[in-house]
């Protein structure tokens, strides 16, 4: 298949990505259950057929953090214990694959510098943590998941901070919208009664769909063979 053709066929899928996405935000608002259950795991889908599509290197940890991000969103669509507890687990392999992915290919060599933007991030989530009610079977997971949280903006803001990039900008806007929508899944839950956090939950899927499609961006760029991690030196 020629380049144009190929070109075309991305941009059709890119469109479609962000159909999709503000199809699931409707849903996500209206709460209607049939629309999200389909529209909720494309989300990752479509960015994972994409990336195939495009990608030389066609990394299968990409792989595992989009097949694991569709599984998550599934599983945290039913309101049951048990789903939860999967959708739990899922979500931590996601996270797992994900740190590993950027650790391959952005290195952290300015330790200081990395150490001072995880500090405030880890401040501001064990803040939330102490303040709200954990479940004591959470408390754990929750601990684990701020830890990444914090670590994930470390990372990205001093990886920009210290060697401004295409990658290192694509990496940073991904993960403060990551960020970001964990701060409303945190304020939606402990701080606004059900009437109120309904413009929440569209709020949380508008960052996620913005943050997939960034990170999926920095996927490509940082496989780019233009982009030399080496320049990042301490």
């Amino acid at each position: 298949m020629n380049s144009k053709r190929s070109h075309q066929l991305v941009t059709g899928f890119t469109v479609l990505y962000f159909i999709n996405g503000g199809v699931e935000l409707v849903g996500e608002y209206f709460r209607i259950l049939p629309v999200i259950y389909v529209s909720k795991p494309l989300i990752p889908l479509i960015l994972l057929g994409m990336y195939f599509w495009i990608s030389k290197q066609k990394s299968f940890v990409f792989l595992g953090i989009m097949v694991f991000s569709a599984l998550t969103n599934l599983l945290f669509i039913p309101n049951t214990v048990e789903s939860l507890f999967y959708g739990i687990i899922c979500f931590t392999i996601h996270r797992l694959f994900l740190l590993y992915f950027i650790l391959n290919h952005v290195k952290i060599k300015y330790w200081l510098a990395f150490m001072l933007a995880t500090l405030p991030l880890a401040f501001i989530f064990f803040y939330l943590f102490a303040a709200n009610d954990v479940p004591d079977n959470a408390v754990a997971m929750v601990f684990f998941h701020n830890i990444i949280a914090a670590v994930f903006g470390g990372i990205a803001i001093s990886v920009y901070v210290m060697d401004d990039n295409q990658v290192h900008s694509l990496l940073l806007i991904s993960i403060l919208l990551f960020l970001g929508l964990q701060l409303v899944i945190y304020i939606e839950k402990y701080y606004l009664a059900e009437v109120h956090s309904q413009i929440m939950r569209p709020l949380a899927m508008l960052l996620n769909v913005l943050g997939f499609y960034a990170f999926y961006r920095f996927a490509l760029a940082a496989e780019s063979p233009n982009f030399n991690r080496s320049t990042f030196r301490s």
